[in-house]
């Protein structure tokens, strides 16, 4: 079991931009249960959102937040229950820590994996609009297109992180560092 210095210091906030800088998104502390070359895996049963506008809302299920250190995504995958595991992807830039904050630029283009194998492409408008907008060169779009064709191959393959076991496992990696402290005896 982890001491609680050490499961304190787990404890980390995520934040998205958008391409010109600016905040888009931040995520209240999630637990981050493993890390390794690729990836970050943060955990939570419920997270504060807060958007650039100040508006404020919950996630409403657990969830494992895999953010790629490589790759042109990262990946929500919510457990919805009694029907299994939802996953949303953020094509996105690679994240970086910095200061204790995972962070990343959010490129608009999403994909939906529902727990019934269907997949949905999201906010294509917002990613045409924002080409314009921000001005995204075209090796950057190129770049956010292969990661989305990438995307497809993984889930159309059943490729990490589209593999229910590895999320329930990373999950189960959070309860179990984080039991009860015991009681001290005086």
């Amino acid at each position: 079991m982890v001491d609680l210095q050490s499961r304190l210091q787990r404890w980390v906030k995520v934040q998205a931009f958008k391409h010109d800088g600016y905040l888009h998104r931040q995520w209240s502390p999630a637990y981050l249960a493993e890390e390794t070359d690729e990836y970050w895996a943060l955990v939570s049963k419920a997270s504060l959102v807060t958007e650039s506008d100040g508006r404020k809302w919950m996630t409403k299920e657990k969830a494992v937040f895999l953010l790629f250190k490589k790759r042109w995504m990262n990946v929500i995958a919510m457990f919805k229950e009694n029907r299994g595991i939802c996953y949303y992807v953020n094509i996105a830039s690679p994240a970086i820590m910095d200061n204790g904050m995972i962070k990343y630029i959010d490129y608009d283009l999403d994909v939906k994996l529902y727990p019934d194998g269907v997949e949905r492409t999201l906010d294509e408008n917002e990613y045409e609009r924002h080409i314009q907008t921000y001005g995204y060169p075209p090796d950057l779009s190129r770049a956010i297109e292969r990661s989305m064709e990438e995307v497809k191959a993984m889930m159309a393959e059943g490729k990490f992180p589209f593999i229910g076991s590895e999320i329930e496992r990373i999950y189960n990696l959070f309860l179990e560092e984080n039991k009860p402290v015991p009681a001290k005896k005086w």
